[in-house]
């Protein structure tokens, strides 16, 4: 398969990727947003508790794993920056409908004040930029880790790429998602050291336990797409256009 193509072409499965990934990056910020869950264990006397969406967003770096070994940093630097802007968008909308005037049926069994605590997240301001600027610093961390160590390991070893690729950009996210959300009020930070750990342990772990499907999946795109691209001349800029 020829790894450098100058010229555009269409992928079958390449639209559906995408829109699983921005369909499982929206549903984990809302999840995000509504519930803390407690796992009722400790590890070196920290309380092991998480955001809900910690369940779902993982997989978004699977898909992204899966987007930069097949199709190569620049396409999955444009889905990236597509799950942004729907994001950005779903904050948007949320925010718009908290304005519009609650109908009195519903106001009397869950009203504004349970809106905005369920949703709040979502719209109010620390906790969108928590999640955007977590996402972009997570994501393309884990697209150029795992771009490059594939032309170092010559394609060898996907597992080296995936799980390295996953510590670094899940660290990255995780890190600056519960700094940012803590600075502005939205975690206390009593529970800034609990949710850093137990949420990039979550994460890494299930990337881990995901490798055996990422491989099939992987393998199965290479051959139905008749690619499998390597960045080799790429320019990892996340703010380039091409």
């Amino acid at each position: 398969m020829n790894q450098q193509r100058t010229s555009e072409r269409s992928y079958r499965y390449l639209d559906l990727i995408t829109a699983l990934f921005v369909t499982v990056l929206i549903v984990s910020n809302i999840a995000s947003s509504a519930k803390i869950v407690d796992w009722g264990v400790s590890i070196l006397g920290v309380r092991l508790a998480f955001d809900a969406g910690t369940l779902l967003f993982p997989i978004s770096y699977i898909f992204g794993d899966v987007l930069t070994e097949v199709y190569g940093f620049r396409r999955s630097r444009r889905v990236i920056w597509t799950g942004f802007a729907m994001l950005g968008l779903s904050a948007l909308i949320f925010w718009v409908v908290r304005g519009l005037p609650g109908e009195a049926t519903w106001q009397q069994y869950a009203g504004q004040q349970a809106y905005d605590a369920i949703l709040g997240g979502m719209f109010t301001g620390g906790i969108v930029i928590a999640s955007l600027v977590a996402y972009l610093a997570g994501e393309f961390s884990n697209s150029i880790v795992l771009a490059r160590m594939k032309v170092l390991t010559r394609g060898r070893w996907l597992w080296t790429r995936t799980i390295g690729s996953t510590l670094v950009g899940e660290g990255v996210d995780t890190a600056v998602f519960i700094l940012v959300a803590s600075l502005t009020g939205v975690f206390p930070w009593s529970l800034f050291g609990t949710l850093v750990l137990t949420n990039y342990l979550f994460k890494v772990g299930v990337e881990v336990v995901m490798t055996p499907l990422t491989y099939q999946v992987v393998y199965a795109l290479k051959r139905a797409e008749n690619e499998d691209y390597y960045d080799v001349h790429t320019r990892f800029n996340p703010f380039a256009l091409t």
